[in-house]
């Protein structure tokens, strides 16, 4: 037996599928408790595509905001590219693909639990302080999920030499991705208290 979860649990491609087919166990028997495809499973289902998507993208936020840049400067200058060349770039794909689910599970869920609407709009039309509550968490996530995708990776290219830019353009692209993560970093705050408090509070 140990031989076999040491097998999985040396290779990721193998761990991922191990845990796809735990949660796919779990999902059969909550079905079989249901035995319906109705809206409600479809809730269910998207919620946990939304969170799982959100924690990979704050967990890699909070990586790079707590640990990686912070601990740049204590890197021998002749190490630093192996953090450059290969683990930035694969950070910054799951980054920017996780924001993007869970940005577009969130707007799905939203539709789905037909509050989607009226949070972004705030709940303002319908008095409602819920739906104002998640519509705060929802624009200042779409205002992140922005900064990932249209300035914090064009300017990580150029920083990354992933495209062609001078030695000045560099250093000036890295030092702006790194304040629009730190806001993003800033964002994440209310946003989650936002999405909590509207499960929790209101």
């Amino acid at each position: 037996m140990g031989g076999i979860m040491t097998n999985i649990l040396t290779s990721l491609n193998k761990t991922i599928i191990a845990g796809v087919i735990l949660t796919l166990c779990f999902l059969g028997y909550y079905f079989s408790l249901n035995n319906s495809f109705d809206i409600y499973f479809l809730q269910f289902i998207f919620r946990y595509i939304h969170v799982l998507a959100g924690i990979m993208w704050i967990g890699l936020l909070y990586y790079f905001n707590f640990v990686q840049i912070p601990n740049m400067p204590k890197i021998p200058d002749e190490q630093k590219p192996a953090i450059g060349k290969v683990i930035a770039p694969a950070a910054l794909w799951y980054f920017r693909w996780a924001a993007m689910v869970t940005l577009i599970s969130g707007l799905i869920l939203g539709h789905l639990n037909g509050y989607l609407l009226s949070a972004l709009k705030l709940g303002i039309v319908d008095s409602n302080s819920t739906n104002t509550a998640i519509g705060i968490g929802m624009w200042l996530a779409i205002i992140m999920w922005f900064n990932v995708w249209f300035v914090i990776w064009p300017n990580q290219k150029r920083a990354l030499g992933i495209v062609e830019a001078t030695a000045e353009e560099k250093v000036g692209s890295a030092k702006r991705a790194m304040l629009f993560s730190r806001t993003n970093t800033l964002l994440s705050i209310p946003m989650l208290f936002a999405m909590v408090s509207a499960q929790n509070i209101w």
